[in-house]
C-alpha cells in the first residue's frame, strides 16, 4: 500500500511539471512591421511569466527591448537590450511591463512599439516551451506560429518550439526511473 502512495505522488509531480507556456507570434502573420497595428495584435491577450514572444522581421530592422521613458520618447540610444535576427524569441521572466520597440526611431513614432504586461503564473507550472499547434496545423487567430513568412529566411518550426519534446522526455525518462526504484524497495 506504501508503494502505491509513493507512485501515485510521483505521477502526480510529474505531471505538474508538463504544463507549457504560449508563443505568441508578435504582430501576427503581419509580423514585427511598421504595416501591424501592435496596439490592436495586443489588445485582450493575457501574457503571463514563461511565455515567449517571436519577433518576426526584415533584416533591415531591428527590435530593442528599453524603459518606459525610451519607450515613450522612442529613445533608441540606451536600450536594454537590442537584436538584430529576424527571428527573435523573448521569454517573459518576471511580471510586469516590459517595452519593446523598432530599432528605427521614425518607425517607432510611426507606431511600431510594443507594451506587454506580464502576469505572474502563480497557478500555473511554468516551462519556457512553446503550445504546440492543432494536428491541422490552423493558425488560431495569428496568435499562435504560422509557417514560416517571407520575413526571414530562417524557418521556425510550426510544432513545438524551445525543446518542449526535451521537457516531456525528461520528465518520462525521470518518472520510469522513479517508479523502477520505487518498485525494487
Amino acid at each position: 500500500m506504501a508503494k502505491q502512495l509513493q507512485v501515485f505522488v510521483l505521477i502526480a509531480l510529474s505531471l505538474a511539471l508538463t504544463c507549457t507556456a504560449t508563443t505568441y507570434l508578435v504582430g501576427g502573420n503581419s509580423g514585427w512591421d511598421i504595416s501591424t497595428d501592435l496596439d490592436s495584435w495586443a489588445k485582450g491577450k493575457t501574457f503571463f511569466v514563461g511565455d515567449v514572444l517571436l519577433f518576426q522581421f526584415s533584416s533591415s530592422n531591428s527590435l530593442e527591448e528599453v524603459t518606459q521613458k525610451n519607450f515613450n520618447n522612442c529613445n533608441t540610444t540606451n536600450v536594454l537590450k537590442s537584436y538584430i535576427n529576424g527571428n527573435t524569441t523573448v521569454t517573459l521572466s518576471k511580471p510586469g511591463p516590459m517595452y519593446f520597440i523598432s530599432g528605427n526611431k521614425l518607425y517607432c513614432l510611426g507606431g511600431m512599439k510594443l507594451q506587454v504586461n506580464v502576469e505572474d503564473n502563480n497557478d500555473q507550472a511554468y516551462s519556457p516551451a512553446g503550445a504546440p499547434l492543432p494536428a491541422d496545423g490552423s493558425d488560431q487567430g495569428g496568435d499562435t506560429l504560422p509557417r514560416p513568412s517571407t520575413k526571414s529566411k530562417v524557418p521556425i518550426s510550426s510544432g513545438v518550439v524551445h525543446g518542449g519534446w526535451h521537457t516531456l522526455v525528461s520528465v518520462c525518462l525521470g518518472f520510469m526511473a522513479t517508479v523502477l526504484w520505487v518498485v525494487q524497495i
